[in-house]
């Protein structure tokens, strides 16, 4: 079986990062958003098992492991705060979030 060479995999996890970045950064829906965080995260993810299947190391695959745990904590508090701000507001756009005082 023939391997991909290790820039294939960077350059992948690199566009992929790229992708989740200027999706944030033009969505204004904050569902949409949290799709992007979490298309960066599997985008460094998969960089950190690029880079450990090239030196042959299970760290790579141990700090994937430790991304997807990081992920879903992030997506559990980021609904909980989605369903409040649909709550108070009506609305996902995160532009009406500015309206809101603490």
């Amino acid at each position: 079986m023939k391997t991909l060479p290790i820039e294939s995999g960077l350059l992948l996890a690199g566009v992929l990062f790229t992708l989740g970045l200027i999706s944030v950064l033009v969505r204004r829906n904050i569902i949409f958003m949290l799709i992007s965080v979490e298309i960066m995260l599997n985008a460094a993810g998969l960089a950190f098992i690029v880079a450990g299947s090239r030196w042959a190391q299970a760290d790579g695959q141990v700090m994937f492991i430790f991304i997807l745990t990081m992920a879903a904590a992030e997506v559990s508090v980021g609904l909980a705060l989605i369903l409040q701000i649909y709550h108070h507001l009506k609305t996902l756009d995160s532009d009406a979030a500015d309206r809101m005082n603490g």
